[in-house]
């Protein structure tokens, strides 16, 4: 006949499969679902003890029928019982790792002493804490020569190696996700889809104070090298952001337009350096030098073009 698995081995095993379909099938992000969604917790400890109460259940209904049972039936009933599989191999393993010895070979190790009919046996250590004792002295000594003999890398050191590695992902990440540009890290876009949306954003909420060819009218021109604020892209982008001069200046967008679109409208703004506009008004402020060329004439007249 097939043995049987025990109860104490079904009732994990069976939890468990639930637990890892619960966990397949619900979406909950990186956290597990037992964690972020609580009714998930409460479900699975229903399904636990309702697996503990069937098995409970199974062995009560069992001994009922044993009681219930003749000599002959109730004999065949507890040997099948004995054929459950008792994981012979596993007691055979933990056998060998006590190093005990067997019952009736103890009078071998019995010492001379006796405490009131107590007696000692003189058993050796188990092999699994030998083993583990030996295995720490050679770890000992490999630790010391690596880390107190040959100075390797210690704990801090890996930490501030992360860090390092850390730091440099985040550089890497924040030059492909543009939504993430501060005035620290502005550079001046000059992809045609970057100043397209930037001549959008400047023809639906620039064009009142600035004009549409950028020469100005309640705003200063834009198209002259004279800045009130500075020019260069960190400084168009922080006026952008923050707006102009406190009573008088601009408002600021950045409650309106996200990171990525004030980039990409201030990039555009410097494009419009050096064209001609219809009506300029007179310059503003002072001139502005950036040793660093921005903005290509090419990419200009390319947007000029496009503009007109």
């Amino acid at each position: 006949m097939k043995k049987l698995i025990p109860s104490w081995i079904r009732v994990p095993v069976v939890f468990f499969i639930i637990f890892g379909a619960v966990e397949f099938f619900i979406d909950s992000g990186d956290k597990p679902a037992f964690i972020e969604y609580p009714t998930v917790s409460l479900f699975l400890l229903l399904v636990l003890l309702i697996l503990i109460a069937i098995e409970a259940i199974v062995g009560a209904l069992e001994n009922v029928m044993l009681h219930r049972l003749d000599e002959e039936a109730k004999a065949r009933f507890l040997e099948e019982k004995e054929k459950q599989y008792q994981f012979t191999w596993l007691k055979n393993i933990y056998a060998k790792l006590l190093g005990q010895k067997p019952l009736e070979e103890e009078g071998e190790i019995i010492l001379d002493h006796n405490y009131d009919g107590i007696k000692e046996l003189d058993n050796n250590l188990p092999p699994w804490w030998l083993y583990g004792f030996y295995i720490s002295i050679v770890f000992a000594a490999v630790y010391l020569l690596k880390y107190h003999v040959f100075n390797g890398d210690t704990q801090i050191d890996e930490l501030e190696t992360e860090l390092a590695e850390a730091r440099t992902a985040i550089e890497a990440y924040k030059k492909t996700a543009k939504d993430l540009v501060d005035i620290n890290t502005v550079t001046v876009l000059t992809e045609a889809a970057d100043l397209k949306a930037g001549k959008d954003i400047f023809e639906t909420t620039c064009v009142a104070c600035h004009m549409a060819d950028g020469g100005g009218g309640i705003g200063p021109n834009l198209t002259d090298p004279n800045w009130i604020l500075g020019g260069g892209i960190k400084n168009v982008f922080r006026t952008v952001s923050e707006g102009g001069r406190s009573g008088k200046g601009m408002i600021a967008w950045k409650q309106q337009l996200k990171p990525l679109q004030i980039a990409q409208v201030a990039s555009y703004v410097l494009t419009l350096q050096g064209t001609t506009p219809a009506n300029p008004k007179a310059p503003e402020g002072d001139v502005w030098v950036d040793d660093n060329i921005e903005v290509s004439t090419e990419t200009t007249q390319e947007i000029i073009t496009n503009t007109n």
